[in-house]
């Protein structure tokens, strides 16, 4: 193998890894959807504004599991603290009331 091969063959690794850049760094950073992002910058990166996109797509921090879930799951469990809260004062108040009346 001659040296122009050599160098040939360094410079299309640069330049992959190059162009695969955004899904390099989004594996990296550990995101949920690389799949999705390397499919993306693999099929747009060839435009600059697709290869940029996917850049600013693999910087972003990864997504909230569940947003939806966690909210009503969040409201259940105040609505069980103030069922709780309303249900204990109730039984204080016709603990008092009996106890009152009983004397």
């Amino acid at each position: 193998m001659n040296d122009t091969a050599v160098v040939q063959i360094i410079a299309v690794m640069i330049a992959l890894a190059l162009y695969f850049l955004p899904a390099i760094l989004a594996d990296r950073r550990k995101r949920v959807d690389v799949l999705t992002l390397a499919l993306f910058n693999a099929c747009l990166g060839w435009t600059v504004l697709g290869w940029l996109l996917a850049l600013y797509w693999s910087l972003q921090p990864n997504p909230p599991k569940n947003l939806a879930g966690d909210v009503e799951e969040q409201r259940k469990v105040v609505r069980m603290r103030a069922f709780s809260s309303a249900l204990l004062l109730r039984v204080q108040r016709r603990s008092t009331t009996r106890n009152g009346s009983q004397e």
